[in-house]
């Protein structure tokens, strides 16, 4: 009889880079392939978890990218600490998406964008490599503008300042070692905590940020169309489709398997704990910075808001803000292009690992320094709309966001590809909910977008009518069928830590209900109006202006 350890140590898999197995070689410890030795003191639990570390804090302290410095700080110089509270319900959201895809890592051993294709077809596959090939080229030119602006409020020569952050960041992932990679990614993630000292020494209100952030209220005074677009801004830096994508490669590249799971999820939690304490940060010591001064409510950009603290705060504040802004911007960079870099080698079974020399994965470190490359590029090109880059970026995350999650919650309920680890329906339900509410909010945006001059009436039409469809979301959740496989089902508990999803050849075909092919059907259609809609907005701003 087969015993549990035998079953895990030799299962047979689909990982498509054979880079992919082996030892976990973490920054902060190593776990041997081999070791299967039960973690039963806090000891070992504690030496498990520090080498399991970095996936869950990389994705969500870049997620506090240069967009993110631009968006929070917004927030809190034109509004104060009152919208605090959207960042405590972007909570449960952030570990809901992102345990989903670390799961998906976990146990299926292939990267998001190849599940799609393989699961879903041809069509989807290739849009999902396109659109987030051009969200993150656009993404990444935002980080070097956030390092631009940084090094302009330092007095550090812009040109050269871009060019070595570009070096770096392509440095960072070109030399084969994943383990050195990770060491500088979790250095930068650290570097976050530069932030916190500003807090101190702006010293906002405490009763009044704690209120805010737990008690939903609109600014008073503030204009609906506004404050509406800012939270979607809010929502749309803080969950981000990219992320989706990287950490579900990166859980892979680190060869972690089901049997870590719960450590990985621990990560995740840690991370996210980083993220709203950088997010809270922004917010609080940016409207005690500029409370009562003449800069309130005018916000500029991220540049403005380091001066800003530099002459109320104190020189050292507006330094921190600049030094953690670079910081910021560089892993930005880094996971963002990561992302990309993994979905392309996935899709197209090229090898793709950072445990591989350039020389061995030429085509994954192209893709991965061509983008950095070009973005940096673009950023010192004299007369490149930097502005209505940005301002795509935040548009098109905010179409795309709900079709990812919308593959995203398919995927998690399809037997073939997670087994016994498939949702509960518990997670469906809250996914829906949350799928319903992004599609509002993503049309919200787009009238914005479309139509500038949109009234505060027909933006509660929109909530209103939105509320319809969100109802028929969230019962497509619920009532969500999983696909179920001969033999997975019977899986027993005691084996669920070992089971990985079989090569994507030997997957049963997956048959779609007819209320499944409906959603799709729609999304499709959602997809190519509104994006051909706003890519056309965007194109006729840069060529002729507002009018």
């Amino acid at each position: 009889m087969t015993s549990a350890n035998e079953f895990v140590a030799a299962p047979r898999n689909a990982v498509l880079d054979d880079a992919h197995l082996g030892d976990i070689k973490g920054a902060l410890g190593t776990i041997l392939h081999s070791d299967f030795t039960p973690r039963t003191s806090w000891a070992a639990r504690l030496r498990t978890l520090l080498a399991i570390l970095g996936p869950g804090l990389i994705v969500m302290v870049g997620d506090n990218d240069a967009g993110a410095f631009g968006t929070y700080t917004q927030a809190g110089q034109n509004y104060g600490t009152t919208l605090l509270w959207t960042l405590l319900l972007l909570v449960p959201v952030l570990y809901v998406n992102q345990e989903m895809v670390l799961r998906l890592g976990a146990v299926t051993g292939v990267g998001h964008a190849r599940l799609i294709l393989e699961r879903f077809g041809k069509f989807w596959g290739a849009f999902s490599v396109i659109d987030l090939f051009l969200l993150n080229a656009l993404t990444i030119v935002t980080e070097f503008i956030g390092i631009s602006l940084a090094l302009g409020y330092l007095g550090l020569p812009r040109e050269l300042g871009v060019v070595a952050s570009a070096a770096v960041v392509i440095a960072a992932a070109g030399t084969g070692d994943f383990r050195r990679f990770e060491r500088f990614a979790l250095l930068l993630v650290f570097g976050s905590l530069l932030l916190v000292p500003i807090l101190l020494w702006a010293h906002p209100p405490v009763g009044q940020v704690a209120r805010d952030f737990l008690v939903p209220q609109l600014p008073k005074g503030g204009k609906l169309g506004e404050v509406m677009l800012l939270i979607i801004a809010i929502v749309g830096t803080t969950v981000a489709p990219w992320q989706l994508f990287f950490q579900q490669s990166y859980v892979i590249d680190k060869r972690i398997t089901p049997r870590f799971i719960r450590y990985e999820r621990t990560d995740l939690w840690i991370g996210i704990a980083l993220v709203i304490i950088g997010a809270v940060a922004m917010m609080a010591f940016t409207a005690a910075a500029f409370a009562g001064r003449p800069e309130f409510g005018n916000f500029q950009d991220a540049g403005a808001v380091a001066a800003g603290l530099g002459k109320y705060v104190g020189h050292a504040a507006g330094v921190f803000f600049a030094i953690a802004l670079i910081d910021a911007s560089v892993i930005g960079a880094m996971a963002v292009s990561l992302s990309t870099a993994y979905a392309i080698g996935d899709v197209l079974s090229l090898r793709h690992s950072l445990h591989r020399k350039p020389k061995d994965a030429k085509a994954f470190y192209a893709v991965y320094g061509g983008l950095v490359a070009l973005a940096a590029a673009l950023v010192l090109t004299p007369g490149t709309p930097l502005g209505l880059l940005t301002n795509a970026v935040q548009t098109l995350a905010g179409v795309l966001l709900p079709s990812a999650t919308v593959f995203l919650l398919l995927l998690c309920n399809d037997k073939a590809v997670l087994g016994p680890w498939t949702n509960s329906r518990g997670v469906n339900l809250f996914t829906g909910a949350v799928i319903a509410v992004l599609v509002v909010l993503s049309v919200i945006l787009i009238a914005a977008v479309l139509f500038p001059g949109i009234g505060e009436g027909a933006l509660i039409g929109i909530l209103a009518s939105g509320c319809l469809g969100a109802v028929a979301i969230w019962l497509f959740a619920g009532g969500l069928r999983q696909q179920q496989v001969t033999g997975v089902a019977s899986v027993e508990p005691a084996l669920r830590a070992g089971w990985r999803m079989p090569p994507l050849a030997e997957l049963p075909p997956r048959r779609l209900t007819a209320g499944e092919r409906s959603w799709l059907i729609v999304l499709r259609g959602y997809l190519v109006v509104a994006a051909g809609l706003v890519l056309v907005r965007i194109v006729a701003l840069a060529i002729g202006g507002p009018g």
